[in-house]
């Protein structure tokens, strides 16, 4: 890496003053703003032409105070290793770390999988070789550009615009770790844009498909179509309804309502969600505490399988995953009527504006629905 020249320059003014700035070669990154600089100015103003005895000793004190900052920025720059705390840092195998970080970082099947593709693309930009000291903003650009022309690993088709942005993002929140974590001073990402999203569409049922999913078996896995009928009934993800025990079920004094008393596997919070009667019996008997509400279901291919054989002897066509059941309830909830507060609520959503996004479909079926009834 090259070495940063600090150098002490002077800016003409008027009124017979001169301002005083240091001058970096190479520019440096602005840890505030995230943008390259090359000048730092210091507020120090001293006369252009010094006449009388005491402007020449104000010039004297301004230029030795504005020469002991230059010193003291130059040695900055040396001791940190130009973004490093110390030098063992520069040789550290970034690769490595960043699957560390994948291991910390993944809360779900899903998480875990997309931290593994975006390291397997890291790998393939890097050649497999790739330290704390290579990881520069031109690296970060660099990985950025290989992901918005690359294909899929295994596949003959690019990365969308959103897989690209998710791999990208891995990067970032790894930097951000690393700068927590005192391993670099600044972070080589700030400054570059991010990979624009693009709206995606949200699979969801209707309640005359979620009828159907009720009516029709599925042989293969009961305990898959109950877990399916027992999202869209309360919107829970998937990660939370694989480890949901019965201890998490309380039964209420209404005999209508049952309450789940769960923590989130994604965001780690506690959430009390009321649930309907029908969601309830589904369910069953109830076991000891200790069991699983589902003890028969794990993440898997044959899984995933059997669960597209069911939805589509159901007669339903559309490409359905078992996250569109937590959509399907939200967008229900939203069609019926209820609060989106409360809606956000039941979801566990930190954010409303991350429940605002079904409104969109609902607004959508609002608007096909204008055209229904015609006069000719």
């Amino acid at each position: 890496m090259k070495a940063i020249k600090v150098t002490l320059r002077k800016r003409p003014l008027e009124n017979n003053k001169v301002s005083l700035y240091l001058d970096f070669y190479p520019p440096i990154v602005d840890p505030q703003s995230g943008q390259k600089k090359r000048r730092d100015y210091l507020g120090l103003h001293i006369f252009a032409n010094p006449k009388t005895h005491t402007e020449k000793e104000f010039n004297r004190i301004c230029l030795l105070k504005a020469e002991s900052i230059r010193n003291q920025k130059e040695i900055e720059f040396l001791n940190s290793n130009f973004g490093f705390y110390d030098k063992f840092n520069q040789k550290r195998n970034f690769l490595q770390y960043f699957v560390e970080k994948g291991r910390a970082h993944s809360t779900s099947d899903g998480n875990r999988g997309n931290w593994q593709s975006a390291f397997e693309h890291l790998n393939i930009y890097t050649g497999g070789t790739c330290t704390f000291a290579d990881v520069t903003p031109e690296f970060c650009q660099g990985f950025k550009e290989y992901l918005s022309r690359t294909k899929s690993i295994g596949r003959n088709h690019r990365l969308s615009a959103n897989t690209q942005l998710s791999y990208f993002a891995k990067l970032r929140a790894a930097l951000k770790d690393a700068i927590k974590e005192r391993l670099i001073t600044a972070d080589p990402c700030i400054a570059i844009s991010n990979i624009r999203a693009e709206g995606s569409t949200r699979v969801y049922l209707t309640q005359a498909e979620v009828k159907k999913l009720y009516q029709t078996p599925c042989p293969a896995l009961p305990a898959l179509r109950i877990a399916a009928l027992f999202s869209c009934l309360t919107g829970l993800r998937w990660s939370d309804i694989e480890k949901l025990t019965w201890s998490e079920i309380e039964e209420t004094d209404q005999s209508n309502i049952s309450l789940l008393k769960y923590r989130q596997k994604k965001t780690g919070r506690s959430e009390y969600l009321p649930i309907s009667s029908q969601a309830r019996g589904i369910l069953g008997e109830r076991q000891l505490q200790s069991e699983r509400v589902f003890p028969n279901l794990k993440y898997s291919a044959t899984n995933n399988t059997i669960l597209k054989s069911w939805v589509l002897s159901a007669g339903i066509l559309k490409n359905v995953t078992f996250h569109c059941f937590r959509h399907t309830y939200a967008t229900l909830q939203l069609a019926g009527g209820t609060d989106i507060y409360v809606i956000s609520g039941n979801l566990g959503h930190s954010q409303l504006k991350t429940t605002e996004i079904y409104t969109k479909i609902t607004n959508e079926k609002k608007i096909e629905s204008a055209d229904k009834i015609k006069l000719y």
